[in-house]
């Protein structure tokens, strides 16, 4: 009988806490209506600002939400303007809602206590993500909840086969390739995220110690670790950036550019975060049908990107339901589909083949490494090249 009563106890209290859940969901979606989420996020890529705009008219329609993408070059100028709130003590009203983020912006956010969370519990397409992706960690730091995983980046490069049937399979390729033909291989300028991610896994092909590079850093006391780690990226930087598209004194915007320079056979290469990038701009125009994407022999650097809401927000409710939308199978699989903008699903297989969509193929991963690395690396590298 103990038994019995203690049974039906848990089934009462897990039918409770599921209809709470539920009442609370309801009561974000009713206080969601009629705001706007200003959402700050990159706008570099013509195919995720009309996703975007895709996803204003299904948000307004569907829970009476307004997305407004507030594009910006980096995540880094968002993450300053929140300091700027926060020592200003405007704790309220705040002026970003939603914000596309991961590694050392995130890092930093976390650090200065600049979200609001956690949040991930409270959303109910949280139960559809696929959680053998590393959706608990972002360059190393736990994200504890604060951040909702939103799609898989890869660093990869794309040829036209036709005019490079044989591509560099790594950065000593690369850069044999770069004295055989030179000004046809360039990166983009940091801290342009597809720049700076170029010098990241470089560094890792390169140094001897890879390792250190997922230890934290502190680039005022351990000057002398700096320099030792980093010294073979800068010599080789010291031999290609001469050789490279405009002899180094100029670097692409980034991808985009990368692309566009690889379709006038300006480039012999271009890199992207996207594995999928290639398949996207073919079918879009951009590229040839001979383009293709690959990885090189080391792996491809490797990460999730994730939405998350500053402490602050004025429409926390209308950020909520804009995520929980962003993560759904709808807006997942269109998403992931090369004819609008071709990022990798954070959902589970079956889920994203019940939308209408296939898991895209990936390739073999490299971790990002600590946060922590990229300002020193970007700081050392704009201090050596930049102009």
């Amino acid at each position: 009988m103990k038994r019995l009563f203690t049974g039906l106890l848990v089934l009462l209290v897990s039918t409770l806490t599921n209809a709470q859940n539920l009442t609370d969901w309801d009561t974000i979606l009713k206080e969601a209506r009629g705001q706007t989420v200003y959402f700050n996020a990159w706008g570099g890529s013509q195919e995720i600002n009309d996703y975007l705009r895709w996803a204003d008219q299904q948000l307004q329609n569907r829970y009476g939400v307004q997305l407004k993408h507030v594009k910006v070059t980096d995540i880094a100028e968002t993450t300053q303007r929140l300091l700027a709130e926060k020592t200003a003590g405007k704790n309220q009203d705040g002026s970003v809602d939603l914000v596309w983020i991961n590694g050392e912006n995130f890092q930093s956010m976390k650090k200065n206590h600049l979200l609001y969370g956690p949040i991930v519990d409270r959303l109910p397409n949280w139960k559809l993500v696929d959680k053998t992706l590393p959706v608990f960690e972002d360059f190393t730091e736990p994200t504890e909840g604060f951040e909702a995983p939103w799609g898989v980046g890869q660093l990869v490069f794309i040829h036209d086969t036709q005019t490079l049937s044989n591509p560099p399979r790594s950065f000593s390729d690369l850069l044999s390739l770069a004295n055989a033909f030179p000004g046809k291989i360039t990166y983009p300028q940091p801290p342009e995220f597809h720049g700076s991610s170029f010098l990241k896994a470089a560094l890792l092909e390169l140094t001897p110690e890879p390792g250190e590079l997922y230890k934290p850093i502190d680039i005022q006391s351990e000057k002398n670790r700096f320099n030792r780690v980093t010294a073979p990226l800068w010599h080789y930087l010291d031999q290609l950036n001469p050789v490279a598209w405009q002899q180094g004194k100029q670097f692409p915007s980034g991808s985009s550019q990368m692309i566009q320079l690889l379709d006038d056979r300006q480039l012999l290469l271009a890199i992207t975060f996207n594995p999928n990038a290639a398949k996207a701009a073919i079918e879009n125009g951009k590229l040839p049908q001979t383009a293709s994407t690959y990885a090189f022999e080391q792996g491809a650097l490797s990460n999730i990107h994730f939405l998350a809401i500053p402490w602050n927000a004025k429409a926390r409710a209308g950020a909520l339901v804009t995520i929980n939308f962003l993560i759904s199978p709808q807006a997942q699989a269109r998403k992931a589909d090369t004819h609008i903008w071709g990022d990798p699903s954070i959902l589970n297989k079956d889920v994203l083949a019940k939308a209408g969509q296939k898991s895209s193929k990936l390739f073999k991963s490299i971790p990002e490494p600590h946060p922590s690395w990229l300002l020193a690396i970007e700081t050392e590298w704009q201090r050596r090249y930049g102009h």
